[in-house]
């Protein structure tokens, strides 16, 4: 009798999601709370354990759901984890675009999007996600593409588009700001996002985020800043 009910109530379930009604109830993989639950099972799942040794049952039991209702949102292992690398950086551009705004002033907008990235970039899970990347490259080089571009925007996007503005305000002087927006991340990233990527340093504390970032604008603008009759 049990077994029968339980046979009924997944096929209900299933009715809901294959058809929805006007009541709310969304379409087989088309829940975006249910999406966002697997991605966060996901991410624990991979946090703990390399891509390899990750499986998908681990993701079911951590998600809290099952192994059916994963494959409706994501076809496999490669899929889910692209999935959950889109969606923290886009949680981490629209974390640093929100500093990058014509209201405040080049160098504090430079400071704050500085500070904010690299704290971001050299975090535990994106430490974690590019070394998985790196492990997998040779035999899933789509992986690795994906990985640099799963989004059309990214920091050095947002941080272009801001400088282009600033170009043409003229408050800074730059010839190509796609060069010029990947070297100001990497001076204020300069000494840390490397020897963190290959395991030589924990994660930097904020001062020295703060003094890299600060050090990473005054190069920066002493090669760009427009300069004035009187220098």
């Amino acid at each position: 009798m049990t077994s029968a009910k339980s046979l009924q109530q997944e096929k209900s379930l299933q009715d809901q999601q294959l058809h929805p009604s006007s009541g709310g109830r969304h379409a087989a993989g088309e829940d975006p709370a249910k999406r966002e639950q697997i991605l966060e099972g996901a991410k624990r799942v991979f946090m703990r354990s390399n891509f390899d040794a990750a499986s998908m049952n681990d993701i079911t039991r951590e998600a809290g759901v099952s192994k059916g209702t994963l494959y409706v949102y994501f076809e496999n292992k490669e899929d889910l984890f692209e999935a959950l690398i889109a969606r923290e950086r886009s949680l981490i551009v629209d974390s640093v675009k929100q500093f990058l705004n014509d209201n405040a002033p080049l160098e504090d907008a430079l400071h704050d999007f500085g500070v904010t990235l690299v704290t971001s970039m050299t975090s535990d899970y994106t430490i974690r996600a590019m070394r998985t990347v790196l492990s997998v490259t040779d035999r899933m080089p789509r992986l690795a593409q994906r990985f640099f571009t799963a989004t059309p925007e990214n920091g050095y996007t947002v941080l272009k588009t801001y400088l282009d503005q600033q170009v043409e305000a003229g408050t800074l002087s730059i010839d190509d700001t796609e060069i010029a927006a990947k070297q100001f991340i990497e001076l204020s990233s300069a000494g840390i996002f490397k020897g963190r990527l290959f395991g030589m340093c924990e994660a930097p504390s904020a001062d020295r985020i703060e003094k890299n970032v600060r050090s990473a604008i005054h190069v920066f603008l002493a090669a760009y800043g427009r300069k004035t009759n009187a220098d």
